[in-house]
């Protein structure tokens, strides 16, 4: 075997590898947090409003972070995503209480594992390089927060709409990135934070297809 071929094949193996372990633990850490979340809807807490849902997540985040290499971090996963479970679940019960509550969950749910499914193919099929994302992913993510922390004081259904939208075309960019992240980089790609990385993609798009859907039908 020439040294190109060798090379090709233990890099091809790395990314089989790291694909393996990410959407294996990713497909864990989603059937933790929908039992998280039926807990949450069954003893139908309150949610725990925005301040402490952002400090849970970014102190958990930054556990996860902190110990991504250890046993610890993968721990630190489970927390993260059991606690945005908790989160779900009084959003999901609110809908519930809706006439047509439980076809908008389905709807959303089946749309954003449509898309889930659809941008992760194209980005695994098509090899393409995704680093151009990096920019807007950025831009993006303060345009977000300010719109967010915009939205906790000013009640504007246009500006609700906005932060819906560009949610839901920045989760979308983020699972096409970090998705090519991982066939570019094979073992440089830690796949804990890709986990996690994908896990908030598409947490934060079936929450923003959902409302989409229910301001669609005036709910």
């Amino acid at each position: 075997m020439r040294y190109t071929d060798a090379v090709s094949t233990g890099s091809s193996q790395a990314i089989s590898k790291t694909l393996r372990n990410t959407y294996g633990l990713l497909a864990l850490t989603l059937l933790f947090s929908a039992f998280t979340a039926g807990i949450s809807m069954v003893l139908n807490l309150p949610h725990p409003g925005l301040i402490i849902t952002l400090v849970g997540f970014y102190g958990l985040l930054f556990l996860t972070s902190k110990f991504q290499n250890s046993g610890i971090g993968i721990l630190c996963v489970f927390a993260l995503t059991g606690f945005m479970g908790f989160t779900l679940g009084p959003i999901l019960n609110m809908f519930l209480s809706l006439a047509n509550g439980a076809s908008l969950i389905m709807s959303a749910l089946a749309l954003t594992g449509l898309s889930f499914l659809g941008l992760s193919a194209y980005a695994l099929i098509s090899k393409k390089d995704f680093s151009f994302l990096s920019g807007f992913l950025t831009v993006g993510f303060f345009v977000l927060l300010f719109a967010v922390i915009l939205g906790f004081f000013v009640q504007m259904p246009a500006l609700q709409i906005f932060i819906s939208v560009g949610f839901a075309l920045f989760s979308a960019a983020m699972i096409l990135y970090q998705t090519g992240e991982i066939v570019r980089g094979g073992d440089d790609v830690n796949y804990v934070m890709a986990t996690v990385t994908l896990y908030v993609s598409i947490y934060n798009l079936f929450i923003s297809l959902l409302s989409l859907l229910g301001m669609a039908s005036d709910d």
